[in-house]
């Protein structure tokens, strides 16, 4: 028991010899384990000092080696074994397991101004990258029409059709409520305001150009973005999850025609009808509203509406609804190819083509406003 004792208890020694030849030996002794190490932090600095003389070394006089001891030793060496390496079989495993491993990089920590550098250039790539493919869907999209006119018995009429009953006639419930709804606060709002000036009669004024011109086609292009864009691109990528596109594909039927066409044609005939639609139910709900709150008749409402707001108007407001109708189409359909086959890509992808239908929606909207800025004033 003694002896057990003595030998378990042994420090790790490390020893310089000198041979007859003239040539260096370092003998390691002891139970090289990481408590004798770390008592004596020395040894590996001791140990990195030789490791790259032409020595001999004598390991097989070390009673214990753990694997934490082994891995220690071996960087000192450098992460590589000496040529001339006496050590016993069931410690040559230690270091030939360390030897194969590869050890991962050290990881730095970047500043936080290089991390958000970084962030900035992985979303301009990104967003570049998606104007890229959407331009490219566009263009597609120009070619499959151009070759229709050449073949006009090639033209989804079916698909179209069904696209505008499902994004369109469907629709028109929930853009007439909306519309009601938002006309009567518009007209409820404006009123407290006038009032105090006894500017009543000029609420037509701006119900007519805040409804025609700019809310109604925005109210409406939200709407179906929310609404009929995002099942177009559930749609697509359902097709991608039950490998419907693979097979339209192997039958060599174009999913741009098939597919991308008739849902852009669909939305921008649909969404000119709907901006109608929904603005006349906003003013429709602002006459109301302002005939129990300013005692305007309906007829004075109509009679006046026509000088209020000057027809150009209305042709703005249909013009920028095709534009809206058309980009949604785009955004659905490019955000529905991208979706790969999994449940998770299918939410996370539809989510991000409603909120990118919405914010281009706005941003042309924009556009168009300054564009027109001095069009169709009264």
């Amino acid at each position: 028991m003694t002896d057990t004792s003595t030998t378990q208890n042994l420090p790790p020694l490390l020893e310089v010899l000198e041979q007859d030849s003239g040539q260096r030996c370092v003998k390691l002794s002891g139970n090289w384990n990481l408590r004798g190490l770390v008592a004596a932090p020395e040894l590996s600095q001791k140990i990195s000092q030789y490791a790259g003389d032409d020595i001999q070394w004598d390991m097989q006089s070390i009673d214990v080696l753990d694997s934490a001891s082994a891995l220690i030793i071996w960087q000192a060496w450098g992460k590589k074994i000496p040529v001339e390496l006496q050590i016993r079989p069931e410690h040559q495993r230690l270091f030939d397991r360390w030897q194969a491993q590869e050890l991962p990089p050290p990881v730095t920590v970047s500043s936080r101004t290089n991390l958000v550098v970084k962030y900035t250039e992985k979303l301009l790539s990104n967003f570049w990258g998606q104007l890229l493919e959407v331009a490219t869907l566009l263009g597609q999209l120009v070619l499959d029409i151009g070759e229709l006119f050449l073949n006009p018995g090639r033209i989804p009429w079916s698909e179209i059709s069904t696209t505008i009953y499902e994004a369109g006639v469907r629709a028109l419930g929930i853009t007439a409520l909306v519309g009601f709804l938002i006309g009567i606060v518009l007209s409820y709002l404006s009123a407290l305001q006038l009032k105090m000036f006894g500017a009543e009669i000029y609420i037509i004024d701006i119900l007519g150009l805040t409804i025609i011109r700019e809310l109604g086609p925005l109210l409406a292009a939200i709407l179906v973005a929310g609404r009929s864009g995002s099942a177009m691109t559930a749609q697509i990528g359902i097709m991608r999850v039950t490998e419907e596109l693979d097979a339209l594909s192997a039958m060599g039927i174009s999913h741009s025609l098939r597919l991308i066409l008739p849902k852009v044609t669909a939305l921008t005939i649909i969404m000119p009808l709907l901006s109608v639609w929904t603005s006349g139910m906003a003013l429709i709900g602002g006459m109301f509203s302002a005939q129990n709150t300013l005692d305007i008749s309906y007829q004075q409402f109509f009679l006046r509406l026509p000088d209020a707001v000057p027809l150009l108007n209305v042709f703005i407001g249909v013009g920028k609804s095709a534009v809206f109708g058309l980009m949604i189409a785009l955004i659905a359909c490019h955000f529905g190819f991208r979706i790969k086959p999994n449940t998770e890509s299918l939410g996370y992808e539809t989510t991000n083509s409603v909120v990118a239908a919405i914010t281009v929606v706005i941003m042309i909207d924009a556009v168009f406003a300054i564009l027109f800025t001095g069009v169709g004033m009264p």
